[in-house]
C-alpha cells in the first residue's frame, strides 16, 4: 500500500552512514547497510507485523514506513528498556518524546503505533505547508527527517538529514523501509 502522503519507493536514498551502520558493526555503509540492519531486526518485527498493517492501513501510511521507523528508532524493541530508550526520553518501538508528548498505551501496542503514526502523518503535513512546491516524495522524507529533529531543522532537500544522529536519519529510514516493503510489510 502506498501512502497517501507519497510512496517510499520512490524516493531516491544514500542509506545507513558510517556510523550507523557500526551499530551492527557492518563494514559496509549506505543502501546495504540500511537492508542489513533491517533484515537483523525482522524476527523481532514480525511480532508486531500485524499492529503496524492495522495501523498503517487506518492511518493511510505505507506499514513499511513505520516498519522502517520502528528499525531506526527501536531495533524493533531490542534497543529498549521496560519500553524506553534515549536515556528515558523515548517511549516504545517508535520512541514517542515525553518531552513533546504524553505516551499512550504499552511500549508495543497498537495504540503506541496509533500515536507516534499520528506524529509522523503531522510532521509530514508541516512539511507540506513549509515545502508546498516540492514533490509529494520529497514532503515525505521531510516529514520522515522531521520526526526525528522537528520541522524547523528541515532547511533543504539535499541536507535535511544533517543535525539528525548520524546525520542520516530519513535516509536510513526510507532506505529500511523499501527492504520491508520487499519482504512483505
Amino acid at each position: 500500500m502506498a501512502s497517501t502522503y507519497g510512496d517510499v519507493t520512490k524516493i531516491q536514498t544514500t542509506g545507513a552512514s558510517e556510523k550507523t551502520a557500526r551499530q551492527d558493526k557492518l563494514t559496509v555503509k549506505g543502501v546495504e547497510a540500511s537492508y542489513k540492519l533491517a533484515e537483523n531486526d525482522l524476527k523481532r518485527m514480525d511480532q508486531y507485523k500485524s499492529i503496524i498493517t492495522k495501523v498503517g492501513r487506518a492511518k493511510q501510511i505505507d506499514p513499511a514506513l513505520i516498519a522502517g521507523i520502528i528499525s531506526r528508532e527501536s531495533r524493533a524493541g531490542a534497543a529498549l528498556d521496560n519500553g524506553w530508550g534515549d536515556h528515558g526520553k523515548g517511549f516504545g518501538l517508535m520512541q514517542v518524546d515525553k518531552g513533546s508528548h504524553a505516551p499512550k498505551g504499552a511500549w508495543n501496542s497498537e495504540e503506541h503505533l496509533s500515536q507516534g503514526t499520528d506524529i509522523l502523518v503531522e510532521l509530514i503535513k508541516a512539511i507540506q505547508r513549509k515545502f508546498p512546491t516540492w514533490p509529494k516524495e520529497h514532503q515525505l522524507k521531510g516529514g520522515i527527517a522531521a520526526y526525528n529533529f522537528g520541522p524547523g531543522n528541515v532547511r533543504t532537500y539535499e541536507r535535511m538529514d544533517i543535525g539528525t544522529p548520524g546525520d542520516d536519519y530519513s535516509s536510513d529510514v526510507v532506505a529500511r523501509a523499501q527492504w520491508y516493503k520487499r519482504h512483505g510489510y
